[in-house]
């Protein structure tokens, strides 16, 4: 009898049942197809959180703190003015950038940049390693991430910053070569100082642009990426080992990558940067001609001022460092030293400005705008509301030069033509009197007189009736082409002789550098060249024009040379060069000048009333204790001061001047100066009796002329280009055709 059970010792097979249960331990280790299942889900979900994070996340507009940029103001010499902008830096091309500069920072933050991806977990490790190991603190984000954070996002520890940053970094990695990812890498940087980027942090640490950078000053700028308040080893010295280390470390980091040899890193030690500056503001100086550039940017359609706001731009003006600190010395010297408030109440009026152009190039070298931008906020150099005074007349002669103008007998105009000087004197038209009779200066009466002579003694009456003679609309006409801005308003009446046009110190430059450039107009410029990101921007051109003959033009300086050599203006022989110029003085003394210039120097210089408080004009009487401040104080001081300074060291240079025909004539007769009330300082000349109110004719005399300050060199016609060393005398030599002198 068979059973159906076999045996546990017979061959049969067990019957099947349940798995049996894992006890202990095992039963909280998962089985392999949990594992495996478990990995593939992860992956999956990784997967589709990766495909959704790529296609979600998209590369956003830089942030603005990123892009936004100082502008650099450069003197001519290419050494930093100013910078404007809350934001210190300036981008530039990675060709700008110093190569090993360029190596020592992928040394410091990402040795791998140009071999891996943009986001690297191997430099994660690599970061936590060096960290533990003591060889400095370093990132595990790529160059690429650090990029995007800086350029793109914040500095939130955030989790939702930290995958934007994942992804936009992959995006951007496709996007852009590795070159443009380094440059902007140190475009966005902090270096410590207040100093963005790369080339702000050269200029910060070591004065010096990021293409002049070393081999230790690159790997410096380096180790203050990780560290830049701490490793500011002048800022803290106590930290200077640990700033040397992690310099070690930059530094060995590039020998390991083949970018620096062995021998050239024993040889680098350790540099020593410049002391910590102050944000460089807009004080003194600075601000003033910031404010010109900005105009000048503007005026000529170069930049606008929104577009300048946005920064960036290096611009290099045509300021002369030497020379605008010869301006400055040189007003402190003559003028701001010799104020005292508390003793004369007139001195907390007194205001300067110039303005200095080379004429042969048109440049604007100097400027002064005042005391100090940041307490006169107004830039006397360029304001516009004061009368020019006296400095006008050379504009009347040189344009009866220019129209060969006659006067009302019919006898062409020189600088020996004789007009009547008697003060108060009406001034005589075409149809008769006009009923305008301008007093001189002082009241003082000169009765017959040379045109050069009235020059020297700013005659009102001479060039009152010389206006007259020539016509306010040649005047005008030559007023504009010696280069007057049309923004100033001119006066069309013989009170033009006076000085009423208001025009600025920077006006009044650009037609006198007119006159020393042989009447030659060349517009003038503040700018010499404006770049952004590395790229020239275009600049208007500037042509030249012969704005007058230069007979006319030449003849001009001849009679201001005079004004310098023995008249109104002889403070300006201190320059010790060959000056010509004209003093002048405002209505109700409110405003003193002097315009003058050398063969090479155009330069104007004005000193105002203001009440800061107010911004009335005041009177000038009483300054520094002076009973009145006239054109050939102050003004002349200056400006001789500022001439020898900003010409030093410069060889001396003549006038060659080719005069207008009859310009050679040797004087008629000039009677000394009679008054009808006594002049402020002197005694009182012998009187003469005027002529009748509706004559132009001066009275007869028999005095002899004043002999002129630099004799006849040749009885001959002058030759074209001057005599013997370029020079020639005041008023040409004698000889030639007379052309219309005598009286009027």
């Amino acid at each position: 009898m068979s059973s159906s059970n076999a045996s546990p010792g017979g061959g049969g097979t067990a019957p099947s049942g349940p798995k049996p249960k894992r006890t202990g331990v095992r039963r909280l280790i998962p089985g392999w197809k949990t594992v495996i299942g478990t990995f593939l889900l992860v992956v999956l979900a990784c997967a589709g959180a990766f495909i959704v994070g790529y296609q979600l996340v998209e590369i956003p507009k830089a942030n603005a703190g990123a892009i936004a940029q100082s502008n650099v103001y450069l003197y001519s010499d290419g050494s930093q003015l100013a910078r404007d902008g809350q934001v210190n830096r300036e981008n530039v091309d990675l060709s700008q950038i110093a190569k090993t500069a360029q190596y020592a920072t992928l040394a410091a933050e990402d040795r791998n940049f140009y071999n891996e991806s943009a986001v690297s977990p191997k430099a994660m490790v690599r970061a936590a390693w060096n960290t533990v190991t003591g060889k400095g603190k370093q990132s595990g984000s790529t160059i690429t991430q650090q990029y995007v954070k800086n350029y793109y996002l914040n500095q939130d520890q955030t989790a939702i910053r930290k995958a934007k940053e994942f992804f936009i970094a992959i995006k951007l990695d496709r996007e852009k070569s590795k070159s443009e990812i380094l440059q902007g890498y140190l475009n966005t940087s902090y270096y410590g100082r207040n100093a963005y980027g790369i080339q702000a942090a050269a200029q910060a640490y070591f004065g010096k642009d990021a293409d002049q950078l070393d081999t230790a000053e690159g790997a410096y700028l380096a180790t203050l990426l990780n560290a830049p308040s701490e490793y500011d080893v002048v800022a803290h010295p106590e930290n200077k080992v640990q700033a040397q280390a992690r310099w070690n470390y930059v530094l060995d980091g590039m020998v390991k990558e083949g970018w620096l040899s062995g021998t050239e890193r024993a040889s680098l030690t350790f540099p020593t940067p410049l002391k910590a500056k102050p944000a460089t503001s807009l004080s003194g100086q600075r601000g003033y001609l910031v404010e010109a550039v900005k105009n000048y940017l503007s005026d000529n359609h170069i930049l606008d001022e929104e577009t300048l706001r946005s920064g960036g731009y290096r611009i290099t003006t045509s300021i002369d460092r030497k020379k605008e600190d010869a301006f400055v010395k040189a007003a402190e010297n003559q003028l701001l030293d010799q104020l005292d408030p508390k003793a004369h109440k007139t001195d907390k009026y007194v205001r300067a400005g110039g303005a200095s152009i080379d004429p042969a190039t048109g440049n604007v070298v100097a400027m002064y705008g005042g005391i100090d931008f940041t307490k006169q906020f107004v830039n006397n150099a360029t304001r516009r509301d004061y009368q020019v005074g006296s400095t006008f007349k050379p504009f009347i002669f040189a344009s009866a030069v220019q129209n060969d103008s006659t006067t009302q007998s019919g006898r062409r105009i020189t600088p020996y033509t004789v007009y009547d000087g008697t003060n108060k004197r009406e001034v005589v038209g075409r149809n008769g009197p006009t009923g305008y009779a301008p007093a001189n200066e002082d009241d003082v009466s000169y009765g017959p007189i040379t045109v050069t002579r009235a020059m020297d003694k700013s005659v009102n009456a001479v060039y009152a009736q010389m206006a007259q003679d020539v016509g306010a609309d040649d005047v005008n006409s030559t007023v504009r082409a010696l280069g007057v801005s049309e923004q100033v308003k001119l006066v069309s009446t013989p009170a033009m002789a006076l000085g009423t046009m208001e025009a600025s110190p920077l006006d009044m430059a650009q037609a006198y550098a007119t006159l020393a450039n042989h009447g030659r107009y060349i517009p003038y410029t503040m700018v010499v060249k404006v770049t952004k990101n590395g790229e020239d921007l275009k600049l208007p051109e500037r042509q030249p024009r012969q704005a007058i003959t230069r007979e006319a033009a030449d003849t001009t300086t001849s009679i201001l040379r005079s004004v310098v050599q023995g008249g109104t203006a002889t403070a300006a022989q201190a320059s010790g060069r060959p000056a010509a110029g004209k003093t002048g003085t405002a209505e109700e003394d409110k405003a003193a000048w002097f315009a003058g210039y050398t063969p090479n120097l155009a330069t104007v210089v004005a000193v105002m009333g203001q009440d800061s408080q107010t911004g009335a004009q005041k009177q000038l009487y009483g300054a520094a204790g002076l009973a009145r401040v006239n054109g050939g104080g102050f003004p002349t001081q200056i400006w001789a001061e500022y001439t020898a300074g900003a010409l030093k060291g410069t060889p001396v240079r003549g006038f060659k001047l080719r005069l207008e025909p009859g310009a050679s004539a040797p004087p008629a007769t000039s009677a000394p100066p009679s008054s009808s009330a006594p002049p402020a300082s002197s005694a009182p000349p012998a009187s003469s009796p005027p002529p009748p109110a509706t004559s132009s004719e001066p009275p007869a005399s028999s005095e002899p002329p004043e002999s002129p300050s630099e004799p006849p060199a040749s009885s001959s016609p002058p030759p074209s280009e001057g005599g013997p060393g370029g020079e020639l005398p005041i008023g040409g030599p004698v000889g030639g055709d007379n052309g219309g002198g005598g009286f009027q």
